[in-house]
């Protein structure tokens, strides 16, 4: 079993940023790909950004490109979001998840296609 564990959110005003960790433990991980989710009040969950088990290969939501940047770091076993120039359409609780595939794959965008879930981390963003 693969728990993964975010940390870093918190109020930040518009424009500002935040840097979002997802640290990976249990269960020998192989570097699989990961994903960031967010989920605003009241909405369903969507996809933010995505990333290969290499680091290779990204891909962003059209709402967070050119603001948010994904990267991994496998010998720590963890996975960063950066968010700048955030809005207040930003506020969410953020997920990371975890794929036991190497790859992102055509449905990366897609939460069912991940099998491991952190608890999310609540960032809110001030006008």
């Amino acid at each position: 079993q693969v728990q993964l564990a975010e940390s870093g959110g918190g109020l930040v005003q518009a424009g500002g940023s935040v840097r979002l960790s997802c640290a990976a433990s249990g269960r020998t991980f192989s570097n699989g790909a990961m994903g960031w989710f967010r989920q605003a009040l009241g909405k369903e969950r969507e996809f933010v950004a995505g990333i290969s088990g290499s680091g290779m290969t990204t891909y962003f939501a059209d709402s967070v490109k050119g603001r948010f940047t994904i990267s991994r770091d496998n010998a720590k076993d963890t996975t960063y979001l950066q968010m700048n120039t955030l809005k207040p359409e930003d506020t969410a609780v953020y997920y990371c998840a975890a794929r036991r595939d190497y790859y992102l794959g055509s449905s990366y965008d897609i939460g069912a296609n991940y099998d491991y879930w952190g608890q999310g981390t609540q960032v809110t963003v001030s006008s």
